[in-house]
């Protein structure tokens, strides 16, 4: 099954239309969704470059951008939507030698690192919260999407991340 074959169905198999429509429709949804992250992730690598901030990659500015003035520990990063990768670790110990993040040993449990930004962290912080900033404005001057259209867009990605996380803890 792909966006090209998206129903996945074997030839001489037909699917109701009604239920065609839902399920192109969806896939074309999901092939958004991963398109418009890889979009984000090259907008923030072309502001690094106007800038001229070229050691950090789009993934870790965002890392950054997301924890903002928290204190948290790595294993939160994930848990509280920080980073959705799966090489935390390296990341973390990349903008730690680079001078972006603080880390240091909990005291009640030493098997824990806690992690917080540096001054050239909230640097970076700041530069993508202007981006975003920007382009909150450009969308909105430009009528590309109003507000009642990201609170609809909003609402329906997190019935969706609901739904998936539902699949994940109870379907197994």
């Amino acid at each position: 099954m792909s966006i090209q074959d998206p129903i996945g169905l074997p030839p001489n198999e037909v699917m109701p239309k009604n239920e065609t429509g839902f399920m192109t429709g969806y896939l074309e949804a999901l092939s958004l969704v991963e398109r418009l992250h890889r979009l984000l992730l090259d907008v923030i690598k072309d502001e690094f470059e106007r800038v001229g901030v070229l050691e950090i990659n789009a993934v870790q500015a965002l890392l950054l951008f997301n924890i903002g003035d928290n204190e948290v520990t790595a294993g939160e990063l994930k848990s509280r939507g920080y980073y959705q990768g799966s090489n935390v670790s390296y990341n973390l110990k990349k903008l730690v030698e680079m001078g972006y993040m603080h880390h240091q040993r909990c005291e009640i449990d030493r098997r824990s690192v806690r992690v917080r930004l540096t001054e050239n962290g909230r640097y970076i912080r700041d530069v993508v919260a202007e981006l975003f900033s920007r382009h909150a404005g450009g969308l909105e001057d430009r009528g590309v999407l109003g507000p009642e259209g990201i609170v609809e867009i909003t609402a329906s990605l997190k019935r969706v991340e609901r739904y998936w996380t539902d699949q994940i803890r109870y379907i197994y």
